[in-house]
């Protein structure tokens, strides 16, 4: 894989991850890197972003953590979720969303898959959709319907145009609103794959797991055989190309509950091995994924999620998006617990 710090300090770095683990920590709101992100440590002069954190998991607490970030979503509300593949039960609940979707007169978005499964197509997609429960609650538009629209992206690397559903344009506003978790292919899911993948349609999808080489779906296959860290920064061009379209008619939200190490859109994942560790929101999607994998490195029980983030090298989408501009690595955490 190509890594973009000096050997040196990579070396020191994975010799400290070897034989140290996690030896930062959250102090006073502050933010702490795990051993083996040392090296891409930011900066002083790095811009320290907020992050609002509550170890409640409810409706209530997810609708104060909406507040407290001081910027009201208007006009037609997207709300971003993953519906969640058949078979599996780790993504959000209804019961858990539904004040803050009604209280903004939201739509729940989401695409169809570019891998063969349940939601591969829009009408069995809107079946899962009414069966996890989410119909009940609002509105539910499959965004790739009619097809795919481009939003651009000059800066990237790989991608510099993304392709989302065609429904992207009719919505004012987006709640990115995240279930973290473990990822078999990025690692681990939060706020940048909901964003890029989630509302990539299934030829963006395809774009993005092959770095830019293919929108074809016909052979998923593929997206097995690309350089990994590409596969990454495209998550992370992807979701720029999002950001740049919605400035900042948008919000993020991450629910840390149910961490198994795999996806929403696994259809049998692997039950959670650590305890719930509560909801983020930030106006900043790097701070907000980074203090999300830093709580990760911090119980200690992660262990096995760790293990899967480092596999994958995930921690390198966070990297590549601060190298973009997109946000900063450096947070503060404010408590909204009483």
């Amino acid at each position: 894989m190509k890594r973009y710090v000096p050997v040196q300090i990579a070396l020191i770095a994975l010799v400290l991850s070897a034989f140290y683990g996690f030896s930062a920590s959250l102090q006073d709101g502050t933010v702490g890197k795990p051993a083996n992100q040392i090296a891409a440590v930011q900066p002083k002069s790095a811009k320290t972003s907020v992050v609002y954190m509550t170890k409640e998991i409810s409706s209530d607490a997810l609708m104060d953590i909406y507040k407290a970030l001081g910027r009201k979503v208007h006009g037609k509300v997207a709300v971003k979720i993953s519906t969640g593949e058949p078979g599996g039960h780790n993504y959000l609940s209804p019961d858990l969303i539904k004040k803050l979707v009604q209280s903004v007169n939201g739509t729940i978005v989401e695409c169809n898959t570019a891998y063969p499964g349940k939601r591969v197509s829009t009408a069995i997609h809107k079946q899962v959709a009414k069966d996890h429960g989410f119909t009940a609650i609002a509105p539910v538009d499959i965004m790739d319907e009619e097809g795919s629209i481009t939003l651009p992206f000059p800066k990237g690397t790989h991608i510099r145009q993304d392709y989302v559903g065609s429904h992207f344009k009719n919505y004012d506003s987006f709640i990115i609103l995240s279930h973290f978790k473990g990822h078999a292919m990025g690692g681990f899911g939060g706020a940048f794959k909901n964003m890029s993948i989630g509302i990539a349609s299934p030829e963006g999808k395809m774009w993005i797991h092959t770095a830019g080489t293919t929108r074809s779906t016909g052979n998923f296959a593929l997206c097995f055989k690309t350089n990994q860290d590409a596969f990454l920064e495209s998550m992370a061009e992807a979701a720029g190309a999002v950001m740049k379209s919605l400035g900042n008619r948008v919000v993020y939200i991450s629910v840390m509950n149910r961490l198994s190490v795999d996806c929403d859109c696994d259809s049998h994942p692997k039950e959670p091995t650590m305890k719930d560790i509560g909801i983020l929101a930030s106006l900043d999607p790097v701070a907000l994924d980074q203090a999300c994998v830093d709580l990760v490195y911090k119980a200690s029980d992660g262990k096995d999620l760790i293990e899967r983030m480092e596999s994958r090298h995930g921690i390198h989408t966070i990297e590549h998006a601060a190298e973009l501009g997109l946000g900063s690595r450096s947070y503060k955490i404010v408590n909204l617990d009483k």
